[in-house]
């Protein structure tokens, strides 16, 4: 880790923009957002927004409004030396819709971690949401009750780092059924090991993960319109793992299953993924 993200950093981008909110810079990319129907994309755990680009391009493709972010701890946004937690995420969202002055309701997608998210998000501000979509969520397999509050270490960052950074980018190819599809998926993940605090963003986060049955089970009794896609052959987060748990807490949630796809089915099967995302998903009435 030896890049600052610092103005030289921010004005070597060349693409989207950055807003200063209350942690500091988000970076962001959007699309016609006076439309009626605004789609806003939240990433999981560590690859940022680009792993949304397929829906990303599709949405704009169709006409729609879009809008992806990169969550605090990722890509090109800022790494604060904060409690990186679901609360976190969900306020960062919040705080940048209310900057563009999103007023109307949205359709808000997870995927993976950002599947706790907005769940978060959907706890306490569900007049803002037209439809719920989680895309092989996280947030339902976890049974840790608590998150863990010990003060993380120089010495825990720096082993990390040491042992964790010489496999991570290439583990990112585990999130594929057939990951040899998918060169360069690992290489382009590098980058981030470069930025200075990232491995504390990743675990603070880990640290700070717990249940939320408690809160996906409010949301399930709501009037709210919920969704889930996934991939059947998701390795990462199983479906088989948590589907009765799903159908038990979240009784109206409309399941969507993928075929031949792992744990991001916006990449491994675009067409698939697509129809049942913009077709069935956002034309349910």
């Amino acid at each position: 880790e030896y890049i600052e993200k610092n103005d030289t950093f921010r004005k070597k981008i060349d693409s989207g923009y950055f807003s200063l909110l209350t942690h500091g810079y988000t970076y962001y990319e959007f699309y016609n957002l006076n439309n009626e129907e605004i789609i806003v994309l939240v990433h999981g755990f560590s690859v940022p927004s680009y792993i949304w680009d397929e829906t990303y391009y599709e949405s704009i493709k169709r006409g729609f409004g879009v809008l992806r972010m990169d969550l605090f701890g990722r890509g090109y946004s800022d790494n604060p030396d904060v409690i990186y937690n679901d609360n976190l995420y969900a306020n960062q969202v919040l705080e940048l819709l209310d900057e563009l002055n999103i007023d109307k309701k949205i359709n808000l997608v997870g995927l993976s971690n950002g599947g706790r998210v907005v769940s978060k998000i959907a706890e306490n501000n569900s007049d803002r949401i037209k439809r719920l979509i989680y895309v092989a969520p996280a947030g339902f397999h976890n049974s840790k009750l608590k998150p863990d509050t010990t003060e993380i270490t120089e010495d825990e960052i720096a082993s990390f780092i040491n042992d964790r950074y010489k496999t991570i980018a290439k583990g990112q190819l585990e999130d594929f059924k057939e990951p040899s599809k998918f060169k360069g998926w690992d290489t382009k993940y590098e980058q981030l090991l470069a930025y200075k605090g990232f491995a504390r963003a990743l675990i603070s986060t880990t640290r700070n993960n717990y249940s939320l049955d408690e809160i996906n089970e409010v949301i399930g009794m709501s009037s709210l319109k919920q969704y889930a896609i996934w991939g059947d052959s998701d390795n990462v987060l199983p479906l088989d793992k948590v589907k009765i748990k799903i159908s038990s807490i979240m009784p109206k949630l409309k399941l969507f299953v993928i075929k031949d796809s792992g744990h991001l089915p916006n990449k491994e099967q675009v067409d698939d993924f697509n129809d049942v995302f913009f077709n069935k998903i956002l034309n349910d009435r």
